[in-house]
């Protein structure tokens, strides 16, 4: 299968998620002052920060199959995983800010951002395994201890949420500030061995 068609997929998937979740906020029926707007608010905030991890997964998962050579059928399915639990995102940002970032809202946001991670973990790891140990892949991400750290944020805002849920989400938006810069590794990787230059690489 030509990796062309994957990336394609996977774009219109993320790209129909992206109209979904902002399609939760609804336009208020009466009132056109800006006091209206302020139940939207969380809501508003919500999007935002789901926003931002889709468009982070969307960033990373472009820069790797970017480096991938051949599509085998196990990594067609850790790919279809991967989008499944990130299919999940408008209706757990949904259900958060409808309910003002909630106790269980909040920690069901968090179990998705876990579990999205770990899908996504997974896929690079078929692909580090189909690819093989001398490719470009397992050159660039390495062991991904930056990864590792974030699957331990998210279970950490999951635990201190039962204490307060502002701590979880504030290890939420600490993950999204993370990862907002974009991860350059397989671009370094792919310059280094001289398969892109500086006008290609953007």
């Amino acid at each position: 299968m030509n990796k062309g068609r994957l990336e394609a997929f996977s774009d219109g998937v993320i790209a129909i998620i992206i109209t979904i979740m902002v399609l939760e906020i609804k336009v208020p029926e009466h009132g056109e002052t800006l006091a209206s707007l302020k139940p939207l608010i969380p809501k508003f905030i919500s999007y935002i920060l789901s926003f931002t991890y889709v468009g982070i997964y969307w960033n990373n998962h472009h820069h790797l199959l970017h480096a991938v050579k051949r599509v085998k059928g196990a990594m067609l399915w850790a790919n279809l995983n991967f989008l499944f639990w990130l299919s999940l995102f408008p209706v757990a940002a949904g259900w958060m800010g409808e309910h003002h970032f909630a106790l269980w809202p909040v920690i069901m946001y968090g179990v998705v951002l876990f579990l999205t991670a770990l899908s996504y973990a997974l896929l690079v790891m078929v692909i580090k395994k189909t690819e093989g140990q001398n490719s470009l892949v397992v050159h660039a991400i390495g062991n991904d201890a930056k990864g590792k750290y974030s699957l331990l944020f998210y279970i950490a805002g999951v635990g201190l949420s039962f204490i307060n849920p502002w701590i979880g989400v504030s290890l939420y938006f600490t993950v999204a500030c993370i990862w907002f810069i974009p991860d350059r590794r397989i671009e370094k990787a792919m310059r280094e061995q001289g398969l892109i230059d500086d006008e290609k690489a953007n």
